[in-house]
């Protein structure tokens, strides 16, 4: 039996898939191929992340399918209903990648407070010869500790986020809707401190805080969590994060906001047309901006791999 890796997957667990006696098959075959790739290989599980989609065409078009499994957190590029009422089993990995999208936004924090992003680009083209007037432009920063961060989203990725950010001494407001406190265990050497936060209006969220994070899926209707709205209400140096999903960000109104002084900066790691985002915000000086690498760390990819092998394992039956 075969199952096809279509975004890749991480070394051990791709052992682990194949101690179970499947053939893991790690080929990238485009969006407008798999259909056809899968029959012909007669593949029982397609593993992705974010990059294929399957939709209801495909699950109708590939009968050998058992089992679609998604190395992250959400399933949004997956017609998960639909495949479960036609018997095929759908996972993702929600528990592996909290901790390194949480330390992703904490450095793009880091790096929004203290210019790293636009002064580390400067230096090689003008650190020689414009080495004081670049240290005067950028010796500008500010201190992450004392300042209040906003969690959109109290998931584990919320939570994991959290934890760092009081440790660096910030302030912790967050909203959720399923949650009205939620206990943050922080981990320093061999001891843990337990804390309890208590939940903020959406309001207080966006209008106190000093950087906001939003950890929230994609919005059934489409809409945006953050807008114009939003923004009009955000301090004059709040920093908007987004490591969720492309959209949560009205990224037209992001521009705006941004271009009249509104808001200090943003930091956008998801984008609304991946793989091909607007141009307009990848160059705009007030944003950093990486390819959608939240969960991209070797010990997150490991523990996806190893996690995806436990649910086959686990569907399988083994």
């Amino acid at each position: 039996m075969k199952v096809l890796a279509n975004d890749g997957i991480d070394s051990k667990g791709k052992a682990a898939i194949e101690s179970l006696g499947l053939t893991v098959l790690t080929d990238k075959v485009p969006q407008d191929e798999l259909i056809s790739f899968i029959n012909e290989h007669s593949i029982v599980g397609l593993l992705v992340r974010s990059a294929t989609n399957v939709r209801q065409p495909l699950i109708d078009a590939c009968p050998s399918l058992r089992f679609i499994g998604r190395g992250g957190v959400g399933i949004d590029n997956i017609d998960a209903a639909y495949a479960r009422e036609k018997g095929v089993e759908v996972f993702n990995t929600p528990a592996s990648s909290s901790a390194s999208v949480a330390e992703l936004v904490m450095a793009m924090i880091f790096a929004s407070n203290r210019f790293l992003y636009q002064a580390g680009g400067s230096m090689p083209h003008g650190g020689h010869e414009s080495f004081e007037s670049l240290k005067k432009s950028y010796g500008k920063g500010t201190e992450v500790r004392g300042k209040t961060i906003g969690i959109i989203g109290f998931g584990r990725i919320g939570q994991a986020l959290a934890e760092y950010a009081l440790g660096c001494g910030m302030h912790v407001l967050f909203f959720d809707l399923s949650k009205t406190s939620q206990s943050i265990a922080l981990h320093i050497q061999n001891q843990k401190l337990e804390m309890e936060l208590q939940v903020s209006t959406f309001e207080e969220v966006i209008s106190i805080s000093d950087f906001i994070s939003l950890h929230v899926p994609k919005q059934p209707n489409g809409d945006s969590v953050i807008g114009k709205n939003e923004f009009a209400m955000m301090k004059k140096n709040a920093v908007v994060i987004n490591t969720s999903r492309g959209g949560t960000v009205n990224e037209l109104e992001l521009l705006e906001a941004l271009n009249n002084n509104q808001i200090a900066g943003a930091c956008l790691d998801v984008f609304e047309n991946e793989p091909r985002p607007n141009m307009d915000l990848l160059k705009h000086s007030k944003i950093i901006s990486t390819p959608h690498i939240g969960a991209a760390t070797a010990e997150a990819q490991e523990r996806i791999g190893l996690e995806i092998a436990e649910n086959i394992k686990r569907i399988m039956k083994f």
